[in-house]
């Protein structure tokens, strides 16, 4: 007769549920805001196909045993929608809905995982876009797709840039999508709006970035951190380097 043995239960997921309340180390003021000029339609239109074809400056969240440890690394796409209006483009981001089983509550750009009809990640994008938040693809005018970046859950996300204008009506899905809003690209290009926090997870110190943004004073914060942080830090290096 064969005895068997109980395998150990599987070590807890370690999860930030307040990244707002993990300390910050530093803040980036000693970096470069890029120049208005950069900022504009006219000039991103020009430059950022091409600079977009340079390695990504933070390639990835890290690796995570405890968190998609066995899943096959799968494509996805966001939109990064930058929305035209008087004073300068706004980037449009999202609020997911508080009771999602992922990433509940957090900001996050339009966006998902690559499905079989989608022929790329420019069309991926785009379908997700009018999902999430009721964009039409006609209403994008996409320009560039920055390097791919990978989540701590093992997507590799492919962020797609595009204009949109400024009186496009948004629809949002009800159940996925709290709220849609904007930050304005000067805001987001600017370092001394990024802090650095770190925090400890199974004896290993780990980093992320962060670009709270307050609406209007007495506000309460938006909390812009993780991948979609990471994403538009990769952005900001990009226009930094021509």
């Amino acid at each position: 007769m064969t005895s068997t043995s109980t395998p150990p239960p599987a070590a807890p997921r370690v999860i930030i549920t307040d990244p707002s309340a993990v300390p910050v180390l530093s803040i980036d003021t000693h970096l470069p805001a890029i120049p208005d000029e950069r900022l504009t339609p006219d000039w991103l239109r020009a430059h950022l196909p091409r600079l977009s074809m340079a390695p990504p400056f933070i390639t990835g969240d890290g690796a995570r045993p405890d968190i998609a440890g066995d899943r096959v690394p799968t494509a996805a796409s966001v939109l990064v929608p930058l929305v035209m209006r008087a004073d300068g483009l706004h980037v449009l981001l999202t609020r997911r809905t508080e009771h999602l089983r992922n990433h509940a509550g957090q900001i996050s750009f339009p966006g998902g995982r690559q499905e079989p009809t989608d022929t790329d990640a420019v069309a991926a994008a785009l379908r997700e876009a009018e999902e999430e938040i009721g964009l039409q693809a006609a209403q994008i005018d996409v320009i560039a797709s920055l390097p791919i970046y990978t989540t701590v859950t093992r997507f590799l996300v492919t962020p797609v840039i595009g204009f949109v204008p400024s009186d496009v009506p948004l629809q949002l899905q009800q159940g996925e999508v709290a709220e849609a809003f904007e930050v304005p690209l000067a805001f987001l290009m600017s370092p001394a709006n990024h802090q650095r926090h770190e925090v400890v997870i199974d004896g290993m110190a780990r980093q992320f970035l962060s670009m709270p943004w307050v609406p209007a004073p007495g506000a309460q914060p938006y909390f812009i951190w993780g991948a979609t942080a990471a994403m538009l830090r990769n952005l900001y290096h990009l226009l930094q380097a021509d």
